[in-house]
């Protein structure tokens, strides 16, 4: 059996008690930590805490040639990830492949920063449209090229009033901030030839379920600016809010209130 196995936000210790006892049992542990990682623990620290080694998966190993997958039709393979093990499409994939090469899978949930920004944010969950990354610029034919993708995902979801998630680029241990996630927003913007973010609303997140978690809410221009530590950065843009999101962008992230009241539907 391939057994998915979700880490938590942060460190060791935020991996369940059912999780724990899986990895425990399981004949040979594989994880990936690529499309997310835990910051506060590293392979030895969580080898320590689980008691049992790690084989760590590159991106290849993982999306293109699984030839480890095959062990998983005599033994019992645990696939670490952080955060929830399903919220990532390469994890689907990869459990679609399984069944279909007549593999069992099996889903240890866990804590996700999908649903642990509406808890830190206070931000109600229901309300966010579709998701984007921001990816870090990069160079063509001598050209610095910015996908354009984010900025048309935001304003699709501007206009149905939904608050749009921001997932920030992860490369060869590279870790986008809030800063370099606002500063790219607003060239977006530029490039399309309009100023509809200079005076929106946006909250940085920095390391989700750590006991030193970082939010702050303010005008997208000024995030840039704000000091939010170590990784990983997280965006939300907010669409109009409710009275209580309001109430709580200025209790729980310290927005200044005046920007709040005018952003209030």
């Amino acid at each position: 059996m391939l057994i998915f196995i979700g880490l938590g936000l942060y460190d060791e210790r935020d991996v369940s008690v059912k999780g724990l006892q899986a990895i425990k049992d399981a004949d040979v542990i594989c994880a990936e930590f690529y499309t997310s990682r835990l910051m506060g623990a590293d392979q030895a620290k969580l080898e320590e805490f689980y008691g049992r080694k790690i084989r760590v998966l590159h991106r290849e190993e993982v999306e293109v040639d699984p030839a480890w997958l095959e062990e998983a039709r005599s033994k019992d393979v645990a696939f670490l990830v952080g955060g929830d093990p399903m919220v990532s499409t390469t994890h689907l994939d990869l459990r679609l492949r399984a069944c279909e090469i007549g593999i069992q899978t099996r889903v240890i949930h866990s804590a996700s920063i999908v649903t642990a920004v509406s808890g830190l944010t206070g931000l109600q969950n229901y309300r966010f449209g579709r998701s984007t990354t921001i990816p870090f610029p990069y160079t063509a034919r001598g050209k610095r090229i910015i996908p354009e993708t984010p900025y048309l995902v935001l304003k699709q979801n501007m206009e149905r009033n939904l608050h749009t998630m921001l997932f920030l680029d992860i490369q060869n241990q590279r870790y986008m901030t809030v800063n370099e996630g606002s500063e790219l927003l607003l060239e977006m913007a530029q490039c399309a030839g309009e100023d509809i973010l200079d005076r929106q609303i946006a909250v940085g997140i920095a390391r989700a379920g750590s006991i030193d978690a970082c939010v702050r809410a303010d005008l997208l221009p000024r995030l840039k600016d704000w000091n939010f530590g170590s990784p990983l950065h997280i965006m939300v843009v907010p669409a109009k809010l409710h009275f209580m999101e309001a109430r709580a962008l200025v209790a729980l992230a310290g927005a200044p209130a005046e920007i709040v009241a005018d952003a209030v539907d």
